[in-house]
């Protein structure tokens, strides 16, 4: 039995991302020259780990990797890091990548390889390992693994991503009536609920979810709670890679409510956290905060 006890188990993938700096996308049959490449490790699951561990929350993660080169990359850096790796397993295929496009409004286009992430099958460890955690916090998963971890948690914070949430209320319904937060971005609300992104983050709440955090790229980010809705302006910044910027905002804010902020903090932390994360290419950083 695994009795190894964290405050925070992240559930969610592993990739490493290929990010090219391009003048603008290519259309087809067009070339288009890459102005800088930058190879690191990412994914969902590492950017948010590797975030809220460098805040100083006990962090495990859940994830598969390849038995390769870069599936040993993850093990040896998570372990660096000091974020329980026992759960993160070597499978028999190639470690996730990402192909990711951003152009010079630090927008971006994504080509996945999901490689091992597409084999995660959620195990008796696994489930043991969540038991024994405060809080899981789900991200970038697949549906049917997103829903049975959800079983398991003491307490549950989701972030869909857009795959995820374009498949619906309906679909993932279960896991979002177990949900205490809901991290998602103006097109991610839209995709879920099918309404506007305003109209859509109230029904979430209207369905029992007791806090909808929705960021607003640029523009900053809006908490929605029954006791109505809070704005938090984004600090300005130079963005130059806007990959990864959910999961610090997210690891940003979770931080916070892990110890007992108001909900105003809990948002002001998580825009300053996103707000370092686009000022560099790469969903990573793990330098330390002062949030004073």
């Amino acid at each position: 039995m695994n009795n190894t006890q964290v405050d925070l188990a992240c559930l969610g993938t592993c990739n490493i991302d290929f990010i090219s700096q391009v003048p603008f996308f290519a259309s087809s049959e067009e070339e288009v020259n890459v102005k800088k490449l930058h190879i690191s490790l990412g994914g969902s699951a590492f950017n948010f780990a590797t975030r809220i561990s460098s805040l100083g929350i006990k962090t495990g993660i859940l994830a598969r990797v390849g038995k390769d080169y870069f599936g040993e990359l993850f093990l040896s850096k998570l372990k660096l890091l000091k974020i329980d790796i026992s759960r993160v397993l070597a499978i028999g295929n190639n470690t996730g990548m990402a192909f990711i496009n951003v152009n010079e409004e630090a927008e971006k286009s994504i080509y996945s390889s999901p490689g091992a992430n597409a084999s995660f099958k959620l195990e008796k460890g696994d489930i043991e390992f969540i038991n024994n955690s405060k809080l899981l916090h789900l991200t970038g998963m697949y549906c049917e693994v997103a829903e049975e971890a959800s079983k398991h948690a003491e307490k549950l914070s989701f972030n869909p991503g857009p795959l995820m949430s374009s498949f619906g209320i309906k679909t993932l319904k279960n896991t979002l009536q177990r949900t205490e937060i809901l991290f998602l971005n103006q097109k991610e609300v839209s995709l879920l609920t099918g309404m506007n992104w305003d109209e859509g983050s109230f029904s979430l709440v209207d369905m029992g979810i007791p806090m909808v955090a929705v960021t607003l790229g640029a523009e900053g980010a809006r908490l929605y709670t029954e006791e109505g809705m809070i704005f938090s302006p984004a600090n300005k910044v130079y963005a130059v890679d806007t990959t990864g910027a959910g999961d610090n905002f997210a690891a940003g804010f979770i931080k916070s409510y892990i110890h007992g902020e108001k909900h105003e903090d809990c948002l002001n932390h998580a825009n300053y956290t996103a707000s370092l994360a686009v000022g560099k290419m790469g969903g990573t950083f793990a330098g330390k905060i002062d949030f004073k």
